[in-house]
């Protein structure tokens, strides 16, 4: 996800870049970003840090395990990607802040309030040393204008008066309710709110106990934390006094359907459906007491529902590509008949995913190809995908398409191809892997591993980037990038057991034998797809 930032924040990431653990210098890690803030000392974040006493020594006394990797040739460090705790930061100071004129642009003081703001261990620990995410967001609200409208004033919540007595127009946005109907109201806002937690809840326990996805259910955990944030806008005596389950007449109503559940996809749906349809709910009935509360709820819901596909799709595509383990790129190759025997021979051998990519063929002889492949692998079992051409994979009747970061987006490649489609993306980074992720794609291509012939890059991610995603993705990921039979082993020890090769099969003197050795050294590799390291 693109943000905006200022100089200073700017300055204050540069900085951050330079701090790495020990153990992964590949991402810049929310205790390198508070390091990032308290190196700009003259910023706003770096002056609220120092009213806490917080400074360098304490941040490095707490993370020892945190070391300056900054170059020493006088080099700004080179920009790392965020780590799903810094990237929550950043989230939630963009939510919390999300009536402020936007695009917003993330000052360092915005920062900080993401930081302390957010579910992490430097969260809990700045909050341990007196740094208060709700008076640190009134203080910006207020230095910005905005001292009143959806602020959170320390030991007062908003909506409530500091004695306790709810007082309805006392804040912008928040509209007069009717006596006849406080109670009404709170009472839907009450039981939309428990219905949303709740399926919030069972939603987390499917991505992290049945899909075993640690990137799905950060971003599940941090829904959680940020409904719980909204909601506080509520006064909650005023909640709990409305509730009234012993006289609800939705108690004794329930339909058939709700009594089972075939499998834990049903539960997964069933909830994800309530959690939107309780989200939308609270956004309606929350504008007749807090337009600012509606506003955090809406932007809630636009994530629930871009989690809710991405959820999905992980799920779909796991079931989809469960026994693809093998994918061969191949060329066009100098006639029509060599590029059928070489095709003929990958079918026959049991490649289980070949795609055609060629730069060099126009428009007529790649669809020409392709359609000779379509006819070749029809039946086989094998899948068969198209490279960065969404047009001829739809002509072609492929089974996918392949899309880099520089070419299409997954939402053109589908708009094109169609929603059926397999569209795969290749990943350089763990951000480019989790943004994949979010963006629907069905399967990565993760590298590149080792140099190859085939195509040229400037640095290789190598298998520490295959390590990163074998833990935290569950998405059917490919590692890519010069891999062969003789550094098959180190890719597997890296968590991965599906593969995409070119010259390793293509060039192969034997093809055949180079695919039965490789398909061999997988097979006896792979674990069950339930498995953490399964990839």
């Amino acid at each position: 996800m693109r943000r905006s930032f200022t100089a200073a924040s700017q300055r204050a990431l540069d900085f951050a870049s330079a701090w790495t653990t020990r153990a992964d210098c590949s991402e810049l890690t929310a205790p390198a970003l508070l390091l990032g803030l308290l190196a700009e000392p003259e910023c706003r974040a770096a002056t609220m840090l120092a009213r806490c006493k917080i400074d360098t020594a304490a941040v490095r006394a707490r993370w020892p395990e945190v070391v300056c990797g900054s170059p020493t040739c006088g080099e700004p460090p080179r920009p790392l990607p965020f780590s799903v705790d810094a990237e929550a930061s950043l989230q939630l100071a963009c939510d919390r802040l999300g009536d402020f004129p936007q695009p917003l642009e993330l000052a360092t003081e915005h920062l900080l309030l993401g930081l302390a703001a957010a579910d992490h261990e430097v969260a809990v620990w700045l909050r341990q040393r007196g740094l208060d995410p709700q008076a640190l967001e009134a203080e910006i609200r207020k230095l910005y204008g905005y001292s009143c409208a959806g602020a959170f004033s320390p030991g007062v919540l908003a909506g409530e008066s500091p004695h306790g007595t709810f007082s309805p127009g006392t804040c912008a946005g928040r509209g007069d309710i009717a006596a006849s109907q406080e109670t009404p109201i709170f009472r839907i806002l009450d039981a939309a709110a428990n219905r949303a937690r709740e399926a919030l809840r069972v939603v987390e326990d499917y991505v992290r106990f049945v899909l075993d996805d640690r990137h799905l259910t950060g971003l599940c955990k941090q829904m959680r934390h940020d409904l719980t944030a909204a909601l506080a806008r509520l006064p909650k005596g005023h909640c709990l006094a409305a509730r009234e389950t012993q006289a609800d007449v939705g108690t004794t109503l329930t339909a058939a359907a709700e009594q089972r559940r075939e499998d834990s996809s049903v539960v997964l749906a069933a909830n994800l459906a309530r959690l939107q349809e309780s989200l939308r709910s609270l956004e309606e009935f929350g504008k007749v007491v807090d337009a600012n509360l509606a506003t955090a709820i809406k932007q809630l819901r636009y994530r629930a529902y871009t989690f809710h596909r991405a959820v999905e799709i992980t799920r779909d595509s796991i079931e989809r590509l469960a026994d693809a383990r093998l994918y061969v790129l191949i060329d066009g190759r100098s006639t029509i008949e060599e590029f059928r025997r070489l095709a003929n021979t990958l079918v026959e051998s049991g490649v289980h995913v070949v795609q055609l990519r060629d730069k060099r063929l126009g428009d007529h002889g790649l669809l020409e190809r392709a359609r000779l492949l379509r006819e070749l692998t029809a039946g086989s079992g094998m899948l068969f995908v198209m490279n960065d051409r969404p047009d001829l994979a739809a002509l072609a009747r492929a089974d996918g398409v392949h899309v880099g970061q520089d070419e299409l987006s997954v939402k053109d490649a589908r708009t094109i191809a169609g929603p059926e489609m397999l569209v795969g993306v290749s990943a350089h980074s763990i951000e480019q892997a989790r943004q994949a992720v979010l963006d629907g794609a069905n399967y990565l291509g993760v590298g590149p591993t080792f140099p190859s012939g085939t195509k040229q890059f400037e640095r290789f991610p190598g298998p520490e980037l295959l390590r990163a995603v074998a833990v935290e993705i569950r998405l059917p990921a490919f590692a890519i990038g010069g891999i062969c039979r003789a550094n098959l082993d180190e890719v597997l020890g890296a968590g991965f057991t599906r593969i995409a090769v070119s010259e390793a099969v293509a060039s192969a003197e034997d093809p055949a034998a180079a695919v039965r050795e490789l398909l061999a050294a997988l097979s006896g590799n792979s674990h069950h797809e339930g498995t953490k390291t399964q990839r």
